[in-house]
């Protein structure tokens, strides 16, 4: 008897103990759910700088992430070098100094120059001699006084001649030698090297008295004036890029924004299964070199949404959420999804039921964040 009494109070203990701990569980669970709001004093609510707001509708374009770096076309990026080779005699070039076009750069020189000017020179002197002769023998041949393979030879001797001249006259306008002012009996013992281009010196690699191959490169110089931004973009996103599209980009460690427009779009993916983009730059600035990476985001549609200020948008326990005002000092946090972000607005997906003309924090939030998450571990 007094066994069955002991275990049938055991039981009621057990059965009120688990009660009670269902009970312990329930207001907790209901503590925790009531920690959706913040009632801030006065004082608090001048100090977070809480600004208010609504959601409203705006025009948001959907973007491409892109990564890329600055170019310039071929035409302004010049590599100089030695036509003929030869001794670098003069040179004054130091990277980063500005040139024109048409100034010099360098003097070369080498004793095949003088020695191609009186090649030159020679043979003005025998074709003017051939000329002549070629001439009187027409003339015989006309008389049928001369034999007609003297006349072929004359002819052959002439022409010859007069190609060899042309060429030598061609050599010398690579190395940037008059041949008309040669012929007035000036012969150069140095030849300048020309800039074709203006811009800026981004290569030196050479010296005095150094001796350099027509295949070395003496010098890099560069047109900064028309850069251009190269983006790769992932075969996936490529359908999707149009040309006229803009791009928004901003160097690494800068945060000012810059605009470029899509040129054109190539017609080959990489190894990296990317396409290469090449956009137009809306405004020059000197002072961005090539080879500068950026980041980038390439406008591709734009449609209605409905938007909020970045700073209305704030990330709690891994998901975005936004304040609320239920009362003048009280907020409610409200979870909220969101889409893509531009011009520092973001799109917000609203929830059913939701009145589009309810008043939220569009500042101060991340104040409101800081209250909420003590008040919970109080």
């Amino acid at each position: 008897m007094n066994r069955t009494y002991i275990f049938l109070l055991l039981i009621s203990i057990g059965i009120l103990s688990c009660s009670d701990s269902k009970n312990e569980q329930t207001e907790i669970q209901a503590s925790e759910k009531e920690e959706t709001a913040v009632t801030l004093t006065e004082q608090q609510l001048k100090s977070l700088n809480i600004a208010m707001g609504k959601i409203e509708k705006r025009n948001m374009g959907k973007v491409i992430k892109v990564n890329g770096l600055l170019d310039v076309p071929p035409q302004n990026l010049v590599t100089i070098s030695a036509p003929l080779g030869g001794f670098v005699k003069q040179t004054d070039l130091l990277q980063g100094m500005k040139l024109k076009k048409g100034q010099v750069i360098a003097l070369m020189e080498h004793p095949d120059y003088i020695q191609l000017q009186q090649d030159y020179l020679d043979a003005k002197n025998q074709l003017e001699l051939l000329e002549l002769e070629f001439k009187r023998q027409q003339e015989l041949a006309m008389d049928k006084v001369n034999a007609t393979k003297t006349l072929q030879q004359a002819k052959a001797n002439y022409y010859s001649t007069q190609v060899k001249a042309e060429g030598l006259k061609a050599r010398l306008k690579m190395i940037n030698i008059n041949p008309d002012a040669l012929e007035m009996g000036e012969i150069k013992q140095t030849v300048p090297l020309i800039s074709p281009i203006s811009g800026y010196v981004t290569q030196v690699n050479v010296n005095l008295g150094m001796y350099v191959n027509p295949t070395d490169v003496m010098f890099k110089i560069v047109d900064t004036r028309h850069l251009h931004a190269e983006v790769q973009v992932f075969e996936k996103d490529i359908t999707r890029v149009k040309m006229g599209q803009r791009m928004r980009f901003k160097l690494v460690n800068e945060t000012k924004e810059r605009m470029a427009d899509v040129y054109l779009i190539g017609r080959e993916i990489s190894t990296e299964r990317t396409v290469r983009v090449h956009c137009h730059l809306e405004e020059e600035d000197l002072s961005m070199i090539p080879g500068m990476y950026f980041s980038g985001l390439i406008e591709i549609d734009e449609q209605p949404a409905w938007v909020l200020p970045d700073e209305a948008v704030v990330e709690f326990d891994g998901v975005m959420h936004i304040f609320v005002r239920k009362e003048k000092n009280t907020f409610e946090i409200v979870e909220i999804k969101t889409g893509v972000t531009d011009s520092g607005f973001t799109e917000v997906m609203v929830p059913d039921g939701f009145d589009v003309n309810t008043p939220i924090a569009i500042k101060g939030t991340y104040g409101l964040i800081s209250l909420l998450k003590n008040t919970e571990e109080e």
